[in-house]
């Protein structure tokens, strides 16, 4: 019979770190903690193989488990010496999630499971303080009735907050005993008002509806939008933990808290966190309370009043630093964990890897390497490649000035300006728009998901550095100031106010996450610099790497920014692009509207001299590297004007009547352009339109290599070839304008000529094309079009619809489909190597620079990639883990 439940604590561990598939990360931690001794509250673990079958049956519990968890609560209460559901001496649970991966804020919890009318007086009674047990009950209605009834959580707030008014009071804490039980009994009231039905008194109904909430909320909108954000599989289910309750609201001896081993923003080796005494966990992380700071230096630095835990409970603040770096050293990694005090007991509930900035998990890495608690590969693993996004582009300039509106905590580093908007859902519409937008919020809340995406940066006036908005806008690698205290937000207004200041919806700010400043306009930026720590990982990686990376890139500018990075070519320049600058358009233009060979040939004329400065300044940077230059690609329309207005200007620029310019342009229209007269059609059509550029490679690559003495390696990479014919034609062209020039100039350059794969019938007929060329470049853009049948341009209607319903694991323009896509790549290498051994293959697309493509290409045993130049670091990174990993 198949086990769904796995015990921890007094003893015993039916599992460990390495069961985090079967047990989610919390209670494999939680096991792993409980085994090495750490002081871990008991419970058990229902598993996620529970969890999927859940929902294969309809979302019901077998009698089978229903079994197996009261073997897990007779487990508990064998060690608390208390009985679940006893009025006299209760035992009270909390109800936790635990994927595999940590999702912080997207799942539900429950705490204080197990209290009724009875047991709460028996809490009074052993507890010897009724506030106490009253402020647990009201709790727990509290979270009971949002997280399993699904009732309006704002009522509950509100009648709080009146409680509070009534007496005058600010703080929760402020509430006595009858205090709370007046408002126990309207929360009560307010459950039989909105479900109908009086608040359960049965505490294994209570446990039941619990874990399926739990359960439950693996399919909520917010889980299911951070799945795919992250790449979480939807069928990895989570597990339910069930734990003993231990205390952090029992008065000035108890507290709750939430560190990590070394800062999470920083990466310094430190211990960071926050904490509350009287208080449970909930209250730190939803940014209810502002908490306190962990460590006395943190305190001073910050220039805070109130005492450090290292100062308030000397005592259990050191056995915390000793669990701390214990944990550090077995895991070997940063922890982000979660503690609470009880009655000046340290209790341990949870260990897991914390999330960190790119720029920590660079620092933290790269330190523990050189500590010698990992090795360099392991190092190089330990960075997610696609992190590095958050280290590549400008921050804001310290020496620009800056209107300092006010200053909160600085929860996640980057600066961001941007309109402001006060809901979710404003700024995921505002950013489809293509506007920039900072969310600003009281506090966030895991339903505001979509919209913390959508930002460039988020505000929130509540919360500490562990707060929600802070540990999400971290994994997101969103700038976040948190806990801007002085502002007073009204979200049904638009608006929010600072002292006399007045800022509203659409109004401009930016905000500094390293410093937590929030000012008012835009502020400049520099660019980054990339060394340190980040030039070590590097090194280490290119150690082990075997792919190679290049860079997609037609300007100067971005051929120098990919080399800064550590390109080691060009993958793809796009000609085309270059025959869109105004001082050549008009003769692009002459070229298409000619009527004959001899007009085509006076056109091109103009745009070789052109042509050629641009390729040399491309092969002046690049000099000694292979350079991909894809010749022409678009469809000749494209280049032609569409407004009358732009008609009427080509018309006097070229002195064609315009009458027969628009009949040449109402010629040259397709109804599908990227099936139509494009690539290799175009020069098998004109080819004195690719003899022009071919001329142009060759002689810019002549003159770079009399300059500098070093010369380029063109690589002319023919574009859209289907057959073996095509390709033939198209390399006569090129080789022939080799000959010429390197007959005119008197010295020979190394060159190749090649195609890009990016029709299925290409892969296909790979062998016979592999006769003509010295290289395929893996155009996945178009060769996930053309085998998918799907329009790039118009796929996004429906493609996150495909993914949500699992028809695709990922948007295959972002990841390669690796199935039917990834199929003909392996296909087209395999054939094209039995005709060529010694064939260069690589790609080109957008995938060039996916960490998960690059995996694949690595797989199929590609030589290089080729990725946009600030995505070249990602791609040296995620190739050497590639590498590393196969």
């Amino acid at each position: 019979m198949t086990q769904y439940i796995y015990r921890f604590g007094g003893g015993v561990s039916d599992g460990g770190k390495g069961d985090k598939n079967l047990l989610g990360g919390k209670g494999a931690n939680l096991a792993e903690m409980a085994s090495i001794g750490l002081p871990v509250p008991p419970g058990f673990t229902i598993s996620t193989a529970m969890c999927t079958r859940y929902y294969d049956e309809g979302q019901a519990f077998p009698a089978s488990v229903r079994d197996e968890v009261a073997n897990g609560l007779r487990h508990v209460e064998g060690i608390t010496g208390k009985v679940f559901g006893d009025p006299a001496n209760p035992l009270l649970v909390s109800v936790r999630s635990g994927a595999r991966v940590s999702m912080p804020g997207m799942m539900d919890t429950v705490l204080n499971l197990g209290l009724n009318d009875a047991t709460v007086e028996g809490l009074a009674a052993i507890s010897a303080d009724p506030r106490f047990a009253w402020d647990s009950y009201r709790r727990f209605i509290q979270m009971y009735a949002d997280v399993v009834l699904e009732l309006d959580h704002g009522r509950f707030e509100e009648a709080l907050e009146i409680a509070k008014e009534d007496q005058g009071f600010y703080l929760d804490t402020e509430l006595s005993a009858d205090d709370l039980r007046k408002l126990v009994a309207e929360y009560k009231a307010l459950v039989q008002e909105l479900w109908g039905k009086p608040f359960p008194q049965d505490v294994h109904d209570q446990l039941w509806g619990a874990v399926g909430a739990v359960f439950g909320s693996w399919q909520s909108e917010r889980a299911k939008v951070y799945r795919r954000l992250n790449d979480i599989p939807g069928d990895w289910g989570t597990a339910v933990n069930v734990q003993a309750m231990v205390f952090g609201n029992m008065g000035e001896t108890s507290a709750t808290g939430v560190a990590f081993t070394r800062d999470p923003s920083t990466g310094e080796n430190g211990y960071y966190g926050e904490f509350l005494i009287n208080a449970q966990g909930e209250d730190v992380v939803a940014g209810i309370r502002t908490p306190q700071y962990l460590t006395k230096a943190a305190r001073e630095a910050a220039g805070a009043k109130p005492a450090s835990m290292e100062e308030a409970m000397p005592q259990v603040y050191g056995e915390l630093a000793r669990t701390f770096d214990l944990l550090e050293r077995h895991y070997r990694d940063m922890q982000d964990i979660e503690f609470t005090v009880e009655q000046a007991k340290l209790w341990m509930l949870q260990t897991r890897s914390g999330k960190r900035t790119a720029k920590a998990a660079l620092k933290i890495a790269v330190d523990m390497a050189e500590e010698g608690l990992i090795t360099e590969e392991e190092a190089v693993l330990r960075v997610e490649p696609s992190a590095l996004d958050q280290l590549l582009h400008p921050t804001l300039d310290p020496d620009a000035p800056r209107d300092v509106l006010t200053k909160g905590l600085p929860a996640s580093p980057g600066a961001a300006s941007g309109k402001v908007v006060f809901d979710a859902d404003t700024a995921e519409r505002a950013a489809a728009n293509g506007e920039a937008v900072i969310l600003v919020r009281v506090e966030t809340s895991p339903e505001d998901i979509h919209g913390m995406h959508a930002a460039k940066g988020i505000l929130t006036a509540r919360g500490g550095m562990t707060s929600h908005a802070a540990v999400v806008a971290r994994g997101m690698g969103r700038p976040c100031v948190s806990g801007a205290g002085t502002l007073s937000i009204v979200a049904k207004d638009k608006i929010m106010r600072c002292g006399d200041r007045e800022i509203r919806e659409g109004d401009i700010l930016t905000i500094d996450g390293a410093t937590g400043q929030v000012m008012v306009g835009a502020v400049a930026t520099i660019q980054p610099e990339l060394a340190g720590d980040f030039g070590t990982l590097m090194v280490w990686a290119d150690k082990v790497r075997r792919l190679r990376v290049r860079t997609n890139a037609e300007t100067p500018d971005d051929c120098r920014t990919a080399r800064e990075f550590g390109a080691e070519g060009i993958g793809l320049c796009r000609t085309e692009h270059m025959f869109f600058e105004a001082s050549r358009i008009t003769s692009v233009r002459q070229m298409i509207l000619a009527e004959n060979e001899a007009g085509r040939r006076a056109a091109l004329d103009k745009l070789l001299p052109e042509q050629r400065s641009d390729f040399a300044e491309i092969f002046e940077v690049m000099v000694g590297l292979p350079c991909t230059i894809r010749l022409l690609d678009p469809p000749l329309h494209e280049f032609l004007p569409h407004e009358e207005a732009e008609f009427e200007d080509v018309a006097t620029a070229t002195g064609i009547d315009i009458e027969k310019l628009k009949r040449r342009a109402a010629e040259l229209h397709e109804f599908n352009p990227m099936l139509g007269h494009r690539g290799c059609r175009l020069g098998v059509t004109y080819p004195e339109i690719y003899e022009m550029q071919a001329r142009a490679i060759f002689m810019a690559a002549c003159d770079v290599a009399e300059k500098s003495g070093e010369a380029p390696v063109p690589e002319v990479m023919i574009p859209l070839v289907a057959t073996r014919r095509e390709l033939e034609l198209m390399k006569l062209v090129v080789d022939k304008a080799a000959g010429e020039v390197f007959a005119e100039r008197g010295r020979t350059i190394e060159y190749l000529v090649g195609t890009m794969i990016e029709l299925p019938r290409a892969a296909l007929k790979a062998g016979e094309i592999a006769e003509q060329a010295e290289f395929f470049s893996f155009g996945t853009n178009d060769l996930t079009q053309t085998t998918l049948g799907v329009s790039r341009d118009d796929a996004a209607r429906f493609l996150s619809v495909y993914v949500e319903k699992g028809i695709y694991a990922r948007d295959p323009f972002v990841s390669i489909d690796v199935e039917g896509v990834g199929e003909l790549i392996a296909l087209a290498a395999e054939r094209g190597r039995a005709t060529r051994p010694d064939i260069k293959l690589g790609i080109c697309g957008e995938h060039g620079g996916d960490p998960a493509s690059i995996a694949f290409c690595e797989q199929v045993g590609l030589d290089y990639v080729s990725a946009s130049p600030y995505r070249v670091p990602i791609a040296r990174l995620a190739a050497a883990q590639a590498a590393l990993r196969k």
